[in-house]
């Protein structure tokens, strides 16, 4: 067979970048289908298609039905899937990631694993939110208090300006409506940019799990990097349409967020911000240049040069010749050479 019946599997490289996606599509109660290129959403007031390489990632919540070709292009695509519960308040899984490098992935695990260079990391996660202070002498818990103040003075700030009554946040992760209005909406919107959040680091090539300032949580750092952000887009957004009295605070409350992010801007910062987080740390807490990434490349492990080049048969001599294994479109070939 020269062709393997279907699609052709979509080129990296070609893929739209992550700051080029739309933020993410949420769907329930409805079928999830595909067509060539395309996802079909189906339900009962018909069928729209939606092109999978222009997602970043598709939140599936309860009453759908998804296909596995329809799963299999989104894979293709570098979209991520994650399944969530009614109104995305709830998180159950997550797909592939859109690069195949594992740098990010192991800058992570190394920044993470050491106090001080975790300790750098949460520092410049706290400068980002304190532009005019300086936090480079501060511990976690002086961190976290100057954190609590600033989000406390951002709710009254919000109240004051929309005339929503605020007292605390307080919701149930099991039952949406047991909170009021304000609450609501601050669930629907905080789930989102968990979300959108959570596709750009697995996009990424990192893992949710391995957070600076939140631990022990699958997903520490989807609440690290989601926390940067919320002062700025998710608790205004929420308390402008509470006061706006909706009649459905979930599905306006994500509408709104949908249309705060349009246009790549915020997946932008968050790509630049994850990747000035980890590859601009060095080991010993201080600034270093961020490299680049190569999206698509193994190699062997090696304890006295880092790593050495992969497909390479190590160790067989055949007199003065020598076997080269290179593999070639997923399949091994054997290259001989003359010397």
């Amino acid at each position: 067979m020269n062709k393997i019946p279907g699609m052709e599997r979509l080129d990296l490289h070609a893929l739209p970048t992550v700051r080029e996606r739309i933020s993410f599509l949420y769907l329930e109660r409805c079928i999830v289908n595909r067509q060539d290129n395309a996802i079909t959403v189906t339900d009962l007031r018909g069928t729209v298609h939606v092109p999978a390489a222009a997602l970043s990632t598709i939140l599936l919540g309860p009453g759908t039905n998804v296909s596995h070709r329809a799963v299999e292009l989104i894979g293709d695509a570098g979209a991520s899937i994650i399944w969530v519960g009614e109104h995305g308040v709830r998180y159950y899984a997550h797909g592939r990631p859109l690069t195949h490098s594992s740098r990010m992935l192991v800058a992570q695990a190394e920044l993470v694993s050491n106090n001080r260079s975790r300790l750098a990391v949460a520092r410049r996660m706290y400068a980002m939110r304190f532009p005019n202070e300086d936090v480079s002498k501060m511990t976690m818990q002086q961190l976290r208090g100057r954190e609590g103040a600033r989000i406390r003075a951002v709710y009254r700030q919000a109240s004051k300006k929309t005339g929503v009554p605020w007292t605390k946040r307080q919701y149930n992760p099991e039952d949406f409506y047991a909170s009021d209005p304000i609450n609501m909406a601050l669930s629907a919107a905080h789930a989102c940019l968990y979300g959108v959040a959570h596709s750009v680091i697995v996009a990424l090539g990192c893992t949710p799990g391995l957070g600076f300032v939140h631990t022990g949580h699958e997903r520490s750092f989807v609440y690290d990097i989601a926390d940067l952000y919320k002062a700025e887009i998710t608790i205004p957004i929420a308390f402008e349409v509470t006061a706006g009295h909706p009649q459905d605070i979930g599905a306006e409350t994500r509408r709104a967020v949908r249309d705060a992010i349009a246009g790549g801007a915020i997946l932008e910062r968050m790509v630049k911000d994850i990747r000035d987080l980890l590859l601009g740390t060095a080991k010993d807490g201080s600034r270093q240049e961020v490299p680049g990434i190569d999206t698509n490349v193994v190699y062997m492990w090696d304890e006295k040069n880092g790593f050495v080049k992969n497909a390479v048969s190590y160790g067989k001599e055949l007199d003065d010749e020598f076997a080269e294994v290179e593999l070639t479109e997923g399949y091994g070939r054997i290259i001989e050479e003359e010397p």
